[in-house]
């Protein structure tokens, strides 16, 4: 089974299938993130179907997190933290953020191609991204929950509650405290981020951050997302997975790994 939905509804499904020795593929964040009541149910209807759930393509897309992860920890490796940019829309946002354009007019062009949802807000409220913090740390061991994650909005309160298209024509109510947040910034020679992190032991976030200039998230490219793994193995240097974590094509090329990795699993000769 491939789900390439975004419903919990179908998420919910998922457990049967599994006791019923049907492997599952899925980029669907909420079948992972969500209760954790369910994600226990699924491992146990693995063990009892004897079958695989491939979930790469729900943190980014088609670039190898979840799979470096898993081969970090299979082989005897030892988690110390993991901190990323996971949103190609943010990672966009803060890449072309620079004072010489108001941030809603950066919003709104990221909208028309195509790059945030069609309501911004839930890019901008960092929810997708501490989904995304949530399904590697429970890949790591962690039983964390997303009510868990300490989550830095990027939306006012007055603007939360408004419907999609009032948001929209209200979007200048963005451009004060954002600029204050850019010159702060820059008078101490460092650029926006928005960085999620995860400690070995659960302490999860997800925030706008100032980072030194020289930081290796300081120099992304259009919608790039990275990941750094800090472990036993690589303290002092780090490894990174880091290229295009947004998009249809990329995203297609993650399901299709997995795919073809449970086909090679299963004794297809690919």
């Amino acid at each position: 089974m491939i789900d390439c939905s975004a419903s919990d509804a179908v998420a919910d499904r998922y457990a049967g299938w599994l006791a019923a020795g049907i492997h599952v593929i899925t980029p669907n964040k909420h079948a992972l993130a969500g209760p954790w009541a369910r994600r226990e149910a699924i491992t146990a209807a693995q063990r009892a179907g004897g079958t695989r759930l491939r979930h790469e393509a729900t943190v980014g897309a088609g670039l190898p997190v979840i799979q470096t992860l898993r081969d970090l920890l299979d082989t005897g490796d030892e988690l110390i933290a993991v901190e990323g940019i996971l949103s190609g829309t943010l990672a966009w946002l803060f890449n072309r953020y620079d004072g010489s354009q108001p941030f809603s007019a950066l919003v709104r062009e990221a909208r028309a191609l195509g790059y945030t949802e069609p309501d911004p807000r839930e890019d901008l409220s960092g929810m997708d991204v501490a989904r995304k913090l949530v399904i590697l740390a429970r890949e790591a061991g962690i039983a964390l929950s997303l009510e868990d994650v300490r989550v830095e909005g990027l939306v006012p309160p007055a603007l939360q509650g408004m419907d999609r298209e009032a948001f929209l024509a209200a979007l200048d109510q963005l451009d004060a405290p954002m600029a204050q947040r850019l010159q702060q910034a820059r008078a101490a020679n460092k650029v926006l981020r928005y960085v999620a992190r995860l400690g070995h032991d659960g302490g999860a976030s997800v925030s706008l951050l100032p980072l030194p200039a020289d930081h290796a998230f300081a120099h992304l490219r259009l919608t790039d997302n990275i990941v750094q793994f800090t472990t036993r193995r690589y303290r002092d240097n780090p490894l990174i997975v880091q290229g295009p974590g947004a998009g249809p094509e990329v995203t297609a090329a993650g399901v299709f790994s997995d795919l073809l990795r449970l086909a090679a699993s299963l004794g297809a000769r690919l």
